[in-house]
């Protein structure tokens, strides 16, 4: 069973930065496209950032583009989300995602096989 935790949340003012981790069991992380999606309250879990299994590729949402980094270290089966210039609009809880065999990142939830709990941002003004 593969598990995903996720850590790095927390609250911070807007222009802060926050790097959130998504440590990933198994012996088998290198295989894995990853992503980051977030749900705000009321609304539906939507794509941040997505990382290719080696790294090679990543895509963005539009909201976060030029604001956000995402990147993996296989050594550590981590992967990262580095997130600055931070506004209010970005509170939300964060999760990771891994798709087993990912030659591409995916953008769309269902395409996903593992889901980590999710940690908290918020962003006040």
């Amino acid at each position: 069973q593969v598990q995903l935790v996720e850590s790095g949340g927390g609250l911070v003012q807007a222009g802060g930065s926050l790097r959130l981790s998504c440590a990933v069991s198994g012996r088998t992380f290198s295989s894995y496209a990853m992503g980051w999606f977030r749900q705000a309250p009321g609304r539906e879990r939507e794509f941040v950032a997505g990382i290719n299994k080696s790294g090679g590729t990543t895509g963005y949402a539009d909201s976060v583009k030029g604001r956000f980094t995402i990147s993996r270290d296989n050594a550590k089966n981590t992967v990262y989300l580095q997130m600055n210039s931070l506004k209010p609009e970005d509170t939300a809880v964060y999760y990771c995602a891994a798709k087993v065999f990912g030659d591409l990142y995916y953008t769309q939830k269902q395409t996903y096989d593992y889901w980590g709990q999710g940690t908290q941002v918020t962003v006040s003004s």
